[in-house]
């Protein structure tokens, strides 16, 4: 099932799809005047949608009330410029109220985590995915990752599930995906949304390209905004050589950095916004903050990166 509306403003986007941060306070509590200017700059720099309190913005370490106050506070921010997605997940019944919470709070469409914790059979994955959908007029993109992995058949019935309108693969199996892609062309009617949603998907976009997966995810897109733009563009235009500098001089050191710690790909992304001037404070537990040294390095990939771009001018 495609929602048009949703669908044609993320199809053929002008910018990378923004997942912003949650700003916290010196004492741990969210700030939403800091997470109202990190959205804003993030949709004046160009982003094509903002998807709010997903895995970059720690939605696991959220209350109920936070993740609202925060979703509202990015659908007033964009003024309809840009659609705002927000995360739904954890149990069924928590991830109905999480997708009301959004619904109420003004939200164009709903990212779907996987369950918490259980390995269940796509039965059930898909009884919980239905019943999500179901619990809101929102459009509905579902994550795979983790433990919610789907085969091809399973992906054709969420695609003719009213209300579920796209797949973000956080899996990295190419054969898989190119075999869900076929297999939806082929049984479904209509547009079914795809997504790049491995951490720093960037790394990987050219070869999600080659199977007509265009939209993905882009965390670096917090704190270096430029560096992203231009990647973006350097893929739309078919521009490989600016790809592969920016992938040789900045993505690839940003990735073996990121793997150089777990829970990395949330943290030292929040490093690198502090970095650029925004203080949106520190990652809640479990997740912890990059060493000194790593936040170092950081500085000095971003550097690298910016020095790239000048030089391509």
């Amino acid at each position: 099932m495609t929602s048009a509306p949703l669908a044609a403003r993320l199809t053929a986007p002008r910018g990378p799809l923004f997942f912003p941060v949650t700003a916290y306070g010196p004492g741990g509590e969210v700030d939403l005047d800091v997470y109202r200017a990190h959205v804003r700059q993030g949709v004046e720099a160009g982003a094509a949608a903002v998807f709010a309190c997903c895995g970059t913005g720690e939605f696991h370490a959220l209350t109920p009330e936070e993740f609202q106050d925060c979703v509202r506070a990015a659908v007033e921010e964009t003024a309809g410029r840009v659609p705002v997605l927000a995360g739904a997940g954890y149990g069924t019944a928590l991830a109905v109220r999480y997708a009301r919470l959004a619904e109420e709070a003004g939200a164009d469409g709903l990212l779907a985590m996987p369950p918490y914790l259980v390995l269940a059979g796509e039965e059930g994955l898909l009884r919980h995915y239905r019943e999500v959908a179901a619990a809101t007029s929102l459009p509905v993109i579902v994550y795979q990752r983790d433990n919610a992995v789907f085969s091809p058949r399973a992906v054709v019935e969420l695609a003719r599930t009213e209300g579920i309108v796209g797949l973000k693969d956080g899996l990295g199996d190419l054969d898989l995906m190119q075999r869900t892609v076929s297999a939806v062309r082929t049984e479904v009617p209509g547009d079914f949304l795809y997504f790049n949603g491995l951490p720093t998907a960037e790394q990987t976009q050219l070869a999600y390209r080659g199977l007509g997966v265009t939209l993905y995810s882009s965390a670096v897109f917090c704190f270096v905004p430029e560096i992203a733009l231009a990647f973006h563009r350097a893929l739309r235009t078919g521009d490989d050589a600016t790809a592969h500098r920016l992938l040789d001089g900045f993505y690839r050191p940003f990735t073996e950095l990121r793997a150089q710690g777990r829970g990395y790909a949330v943290a030292l992304v929040k490093a690198g916004v502090r970095l650029r001037g925004l203080d949106v404070g520190e990652v809640r537990p479990p997740l912890h903050e990059p060493t000194g040294d790593h936040v170092e390095r950081l500085a000095e990939v971003i550097e690298r990166g910016r020095a790239l771009l000048e030089e391509a001018r």
